[in-house]
């Protein structure tokens, strides 16, 4: 039970935080949804861990683990403001304030679908994969884990339609253990019945595959409209769900994967998953963006790509193109290359080779947006190249490495258009509304960064 007070819209704690409503409460207190009335009135959350205060030493784990959280910065995960000690009514009250995202959760969006008949799509399942692997990706190099993925646990934006992850167990598993000691019974792991592997439900033992597990179940769910217990089967200890919904072979194995029993018999990292998702097709481009980021011949963005194959190393066309031939070379033998020029975006790989008397083999198309050639629009190409000396001047004036920035860009628009990876880009006229994308992306950044962001 919470020994919370609720806290009346329109009060005022510390001065600061106008209370506008409650939004829900579970064990550990109530959130409300307030003003921050020293930021012009900006909507924010207040989480009440009311437990807490009665145990000194989950008070410091609490304040331990709220530090790292408030070290946090990425676009989906709501910013963690501060930690907030309060008297209410005589009681000492803790407060975690976090950003405010306005949007629906997941939850809600497959109820609302459900009552038209409808559930999530396979395309909108690998989408919402390949936005929040990236997020789990960050969250778990941190050395965190969420521990409580589930579709209430997942917000989508309204504005951008982003998922974005919200209420970590890790600190609701001090203050369960906060309670629970209070009490003195034995402390609780923290998850959601059905979501969160075994290991964790009945050890307390996460990882980032614990964290994988648990998003494995949720697209389920959100697949078949089932609740997770519908799906597995408790005395064969196996998840029985392709019935009930039919997906590509690969988008099934890879879940399969996810969903195993065993935590070691699941994928290891949220890359690992990524990886796994992409197209077979593509599997060769990937290799190769793999093995030139290792080898760091990563180049940014556009406008350097040029071919030369003479002895002399004289351009082949005084006016240069991005892709100036439209195959990916498939397997090169990379002892053979002297250099690359490299054009890397979000599963978009265009690259030339230098190489005195190298002579390029001719190997199988890839998949192109038209084969049909055009002429080059060089106004085009003027105007574009202008905007990316802007963009690389502005990032320069913030002094930030650019291979740190530009991966950044990378994530963003990945996590904003992932229905474009594995696309290749060239300069052509029909890729102008891609290519400027990801100017809006880097430019929204360095607006961000030039007004205080951090990366």
């Amino acid at each position: 039970m919470s020994n919370s007070s609720l806290l009346a819209p329109g009060s005022t704690l510390e001065k600061r935080y106008r209370i506008l409503r409650e939004l829900g409460r579970g064990g550990f207190g109530r959130t409300y949804l307030a003003e921050d009335i020293n930021r012009y009135n900006e909507h924010c959350v207040l989480k009440e861990f009311s437990p807490v205060v009665h145990s000194p030493k989950a008070a410091e784990l609490f304040d331990r683990e709220s530090s790292m959280l408030y070290n946090l910065q990425h676009p989906q995960i709501p910013r963690f403001r501060e930690l907030l000690r309060t008297d209410i009514g005589g009681n000492q009250s803790l407060f975690l304030v976090q950003d405010y995202i306005p949007g629906q959760t997941y939850e809600q969006i497959l109820i609302s679908r459900q009552q038209q008949g409808k559930n999530f799509t396979e395309s909108e399942i690998t989408q919402l994969l390949f936005q929040l692997l990236p997020v789990l990706e960050y969250i778990h190099s941190k050395n965190l884990i969420h521990r409580d993925i589930s579709p209430d646990n997942i917000i989508q934006h309204d504005a951008d339609k982003l998922p974005f992850l919200i209420d970590f167990g890790s600190v609701k598993q001090i203050a369960a253990n906060a309670v629970h000691q209070f009490n003195r019974q034995s402390d609780t792991a923290i998850g959601k019945q059905g979501y969160s592997p075994p290991e964790q439900m009945r050890q307390g033992k996460v990882s980032p595959a614990s964290d994988l597990y648990a998003l494995a179940v949720t697209a389920l769910v959100l697949l078949t409209g089932k609740k997770p217990q519908k799906l597995y089967d408790i005395n064969g200890k196996t998840w029985d769900w392709r019935s009930h919904v039919s997906v590509s072979p690969n988008l099934a194995a890879v879940l399969d994967k996810m969903l195993a029993e065993q935590p070691g018999d699941r994928y290891q990292s949220a890359k690992a998953v990524r990886e796994a998702l992409k197209d077979p097709k593509l599997s060769q481009i990937s290799s190769i963006i793999s093995q030139m980021v290792t080898m760091n011949f990563v180049g940014r963005p556009f406008k350097n790509a040029t071919q030369t194959a003479t002895s002399n190393h004289t351009p082949v066309n005084p006016n240069p193109q991005i892709v100036k031939n439209h195959n990916i070379f498939k397997l090169i033998p990379w002892k053979t290359l002297g250099s690359l020029s490299v054009v890397l975006l979000p599963g978009m790989l265009a690259f030339s080779v230098v190489k005195s008397g190298f002579t390029l083999p001719k190997l199988p198309d890839l998949p192109k947006f038209s084969s049909r050639q055009q002429p080059a629009d060089t106004s085009l190409q003027q105007a574009e190249i202008i905007r990316q000396e802007k963009i690389g001047k502005r990032r320069k004036n913030l002094n930030i490495n650019q291979d740190i920035f530009y991966q950044k860009v990378d994530e963003l628009y990945y996590n904003k258009y992932p229905e474009f990876q594995g696309r290749i880009l060239t300069e052509k006229p029909e890729d102008a509304e891609i290519r400027r994308k990801w100017y809006e992306v880097a430019e929204d950044l360095l607006d961000k960064l030039e007004k205080g962001g951090q990366l």
